[in-house]
C-alpha cells in the first residue's frame, strides 16, 4: 500500500503545481496508458491488465529556472486472474542546480549511477562542481528494489557512495567512485570503480572496471576502441570480462563461480542513405579451462524506397554449450506520415548437444504506431513464440500516448 501512496502522491504533485501555473511554472510530461496480455511464467496461466504510467516533469519554478521536479511511476490493474492493484514509483525528486555556482542538490526517490554501483534511493545527492580540474559526488538514502507484487525494500536497506570526476576537459571523462550497500546483516556490497573516455582525432578509447573489496576480485572489466577513419565507418574492438559475485550477506556467496571473458571486433558502415552493413565476430570464455564459443554476427539495413525500410540479421554460434544458426527480418512501411506499420520474424535453429538433436525457436510479430495528433499517438504490437516452451505463446500490447 505504501506505493500505491507514492504513486497518488506523483499524481496530486502534479495537480498541485498545476494549480500554481499562475507564477508560470511549466509542466512537461507524459501519459501512457496499457493494455497488455501475456503468459505469467510463474502460474502458467494467461494474464491481462491494464497499466497507466505518469511522466513528468516540472522546471521554471523560480526566475532562473535553478530548481525543477522530476516523476515517474505506473499503476497496474489485472483484470484475469484477481492480483488487484499494484503500483510502483519509480523516481520522484527536486533538483536544484548551481547553488552559489558550484552545487548541485537532489532529493527524493532516485536512480543514481556510479562506476563503482548502481541504486535506486529514497534519499539525497550533493555535487560540488567549479571548485577545480576535479567535481565530487555524494550521496545515501535507503536502498529501494521491488518484487513480484511492489517494493520489496526492508528497514534496514541502505546504500551510500561518493565520486570524484574530472570537469571541464573537452576530450577526457574520467570518474573514480566507491559504493557500499547495507541490509539487516551488515554490508552486503563494498565496491570501488572507475569509468574513462579519451578521444584522439578519430580515435576515441574507454576504460570501465569494478572491483568487489571483500572477495578482492575485479567482478567487471571493460576495456575498448572505436576508430573512425572515415565519418561513415566505425571499427570496434573491445575486451571484457565478468566474474559474478553476491551480495557478501547472502548464502550465495559462498558458492564458486566460474569467469565470463570475450574479445570482440565490429565494423558499421554507412554505403549511402539506401544501404549500411555490419559485421563482428566475438571469441567467448567460459571458466578457467578450454571452454569457448564463436559467435559471427552480420546485417545490413536497406531502405529500397523512402517509406521501406528493411533490417537483416544472421548469427552464428559454435562452440560450448552446443550450436545455434540464427536470423532476423523486420521490415517498416510507412505509407502516410502519421502511420507506421511493421512485421518481423526471428528464427533460430539450435543443438545442444549430439544426443539431442536440433531445435528452433521462432517468434513472430507485427504491430503499427499512428500518430493522432501532434501530442498524440496510438501503437500496437502482437508477438507469437514457437519453442520448446510453448507450441504458441501470443501476447501483445496496445499504448496510448499523451504528451502534455
Amino acid at each position: 500500500m505504501a506505493i500505491k501512496r507514492k504513486f497518488c502522491l506523483l499524481a496530486g504533485s502534479a495537480m498541485l503545481l498545476a494549480s500554481t501555473a499562475a507564477w508560470s511554472a511549466e509542466i512537461h510530461g507524459r501519459s501512457s496508458t496499457q493494455f497488455l496480455w501475456f503468459n505469467d511464467i510463474f502460474t502458467e496461466q494467461k494474464q491481462a491488465e491494464f497499466g497507466e504510467y505518469l511522466n513528468l516533469s516540472v522546471s521554471k519554478i523560480d526566475k532562473d529556472n535553478k530548481l525543477t521536479f522530476q516523476g515517474y511511476g505506473r499503476v497496474t490493474q489485472d483484470v484475469r486472474n484477481g492480483e488487484g492493484l499494484n503500483g510502483r514509483l519509480y523516481y520522484l525528486y527536486g533538483d536544484y542546480r548551481d547553488l552559489y555556482n558550484k552545487v548541485d542538490l537532489r532529493f527524493g526517490r532516485q536512480f543514481v549511477n556510479y562506476a563503482a554501483g548502481t541504486a535506486l534511493i529514497d534519499g539525497g545527492k550533493i555535487d560540488l562542481k567549479n571548485v577545480g580540474p576535479v567535481a565530487f559526488s555524494v550521496m545515501g538514502g535507503r536502498n529501494v528494489f521491488f518484487d513480484l507484487y511492489g517494493e520489496g525494500t526492508r528497514s534496514h536497506d541502505f546504500a551510500w557512495g561518493a565520486a570524484a570526476y574530472l570537469n571541464g576537459y573537452k576530450y577526457t571523462d574520467a570518474e573514480l567512485s566507491y559504493f557500499m550497500k547495507l541490509d539487516q546483516d551488515g554490508v552486503a556490497r563494498d565496491q570501488i570503480g572507475f569509468s574513462g573516455k579519451q578521444y584522439w582525432n578519430s580515435f576515441k578509447g574507454y576504460l570501465d572496471t569494478r572491483f568487489d573489496l571483500p572477495s578482492e576480485t575485479f567482478t567487471e572489466l571493460l576495456v575498448g576502441a572505436k576508430y573512425f577513419p572515415m565519418a561513415s565507418l566505425v571499427l570496434t574492438a573491445e575486451w571484457y570480462q565478468s566474474y559474478p559475485t553476491f551480495d557478501s550477506t547472502s548464502i550465495y556467496s559462498i558458492f564458486a563461480v566460474d569467469r565470463y571473458q570475450e574479445a570482440l571486433v565490429r565494423a558499421d558502415y554507412t554505403i549511402n542513405d539506401k544501404l549500411s552493413v555490419n559485421a563482428g565476430y566475438t571469441r567467448q570464455f567460459y571458466g578457467e579451462g578450454n571452454d569457448a564459443s564463436d559467435v559471427v554476427e552480420v546485417g545490413c539495413r536497406i531502405r529500397p524506397i523512402e517509406s521501406v525500410r528493411l533490417d537483416l540479421n544472421y548469427d552464428h554460434n559454435n562452440g560450448y554449450g552446443g550450436n545455434l544458426n540464427g536470423g532476423s527480418a523486420e521490415v517498416t512501411y510507412t505509407p502516410i506520415k502519421p502511420l507506421e506499420v511493421a512485421a518481423g520474424l526471428q528464427y533460430d535453429v539450435y543443438a545442444f548437444d549430439r544426443s539431442t538433436g536440433d531445435a528452433t525457436a521462432r517468434k513472430y510479430w507485427f504491430g503499427g504506431k499512428y500518430k493522432l495528433a501532434r501530442n498524440m499517438s496510438a501503437s500496437v504490437r502482437v508477438e507469437d513464440n514457437v519453442n520448446a516452451m510453448y507450441k504458441s505463446d501470443w501476447q501483445g500490447r496496445v499504448v496510448f500516448n499523451y504528451d502534455f
